[in-house]
């Protein structure tokens, strides 16, 4: 039997320090059997899709969708495809039309400014400042000049901006805040879940977040009127007293008839792999700040590394790790090959090409213009980024912080 070589797969030899990692940093921490018994129990009833015509009892989104509700304290939650279908439906139930203009982050991934080219409105980019979160000086020159209603505001990586502060200059010029959680599920700024401090929260189930049913998404807000529009998107075809969630009748009468169909729901399948994994996101999230704190140690060791020092009200939970790295880029450039010979995978948002999921705004050539973000453009251009499994072990995240120690004089050395 062939295979195929991938950019994860060891292929190096140990150079002569010794120093050898060749963990998969994308190995995700398997299902539980508790999920996977209810999968099966699916799959040998083949009701797989949320909705059905006949039968008792709520869908497994609807018992998801309460059960996120009540962990968040939202008013409603809706279950759907991805984080991306959420954002888009989103920026739709608020009214966003064609040509509208949305403020976002810089520093984020593809599927945010893609949720807004998807409503076929124009991503006015924020500037992102050295602690990897939105500039809030700039957020409100934006904010009072630009005439954009919407906020899209991405927690990119788990950084949490002020979320005091920025509600107070949003509210200031009556502009709606949706939050991008797909990288802080669980996490909170000053006591109070991410997602709920606008008036729509996005989340995402995909396999490299916090939960993981391969792909998914969950929206929500405690407003009647986003939640019907986001059931009926998502794709209800009318049924959607199988909530459990949801607004009275008289809120779906205003929208049933104008509101479009996206086929963007959850399936049964995916939910069911979701619901016990709630219950797990504390205990996750201690052994990942635990992975993050010993990292920080080990890295903050090598003179060149920068890593911000996070809010005492951020409670975060970090899934990875970044790290500002003092180099020129050909020095970076450097910096990764020796990390790679080594078997160690580091993303740079930098790069001139986007690289599997890593790449920033100057590789959206879809946006209207040329941003003129210089601030982002420099902490983009020296900002390195790490998965931390939960695998990882303490062991593990001292030998992280001498390759990247021995990689770094390696590429001090290079003119």
């Amino acid at each position: 039997m062939s295979s195929t070589l991938t950019a994860r797969t060891p292929v190096a030899v140990p150079p002569s320090d010794g120093l050898w990692f060749g963990k998969d940093l994308s190995t995700p921490e398997p299902i539980s059997e508790e999920a996977i018994e209810r999968a099966v129990a699916l799959m040998r009833s083949g009701r797989l899709h949320r909705y059905g015509e006949q039968g008792s009892g709520y869908p497994e989104p609807s018992l998801l969708e309460q059960d996120y509700a009540t962990y968040v304290g939202s008013k409603y939650c809706v279950a759907v495809s991805s984080c991306g279908a959420a954002m888009f439906i989103a920026l739709k139930a608020l009214g966003v039309k064609r040509g509208d203009k949305v403020l976002t982050s810089t520093f984020t991934l593809a599927p945010v400014p893609g949720a807004i080219a998807h409503a076929a409105a124009e991503a006015v980019l924020v500037e992102t400042n050295a602690d990897y979160v939105t500039d809030l000086a700039d957020l409100e020159r934006k904010a009072a000049t630009s005439g954009a209603r919407v906020l899209l505001l991405s927690h990119m990586r788990g950084h949490i901006v002020d979320l005091s502060a920025t509600r107070a200059i949003c509210d200031k010029y009556g502009i709606a805040i949706i939050e991008d959680c797909a990288h802080t599920m669980g996490a909170k700024w000053d006591g109070k879940h991410t997602g709920t401090w606008g008036k729509i929260g996005c989340y995402s189930a995909q396999t490299y977040k916090h939960i993981n049913s391969g792909e998914g998404g969950l929206l929500v807000t405690d407003d009647d009127d986003v939640a019907a529009q986001a059931i009926l998107m998502s794709g209800c075809y009318m049924m959607y007293d199988q909530h459990i969630l949801k607004p009275g009748p008289d809120v779906f009468e205003r929208w049933k008839y104008v509101t479009p169909n996206f086929s963007m729901r959850m399936s049964n399948l995916a939910a069911a792999l979701l619901r016990p994994q709630i219950g797990q996101l504390t205990e996750r999230g201690r052994r990942w700040n635990h992975i993050y704190s010993t990292l920080e140690r080990e890295l903050a060791k090598t003179e060149q590394v920068l890593i911000p020092a996070r809010d005492a009200k951020e409670e975060f939970i970090a899934s990875s790790i970044q790290f500002t790295l003092n180099l020129k880029p050909h020095q970076i450039e450097r910096f990764l090959k020796e990390c790679a010979s080594r078997g160690l995978y580091i993303k740079w948002f930098g790069v001139a090409t986007p690289v599997a999921f890593t790449s920033n705004y100057e590789h959206w050539h879809y946006l209207a213009g040329k941003p003129d973000i210089p601030s982002s453009k420099a902490v983009l251009d020296q900002l390195l980024d790490l998965r931390t499994p939960l695998s990882l072990t303490n062991d593990d995240c001292i030998l992280i912080g001498k390759i990247v120690a021995a990689a770094t004089r390696l590429a001090v050395a290079v003119n």
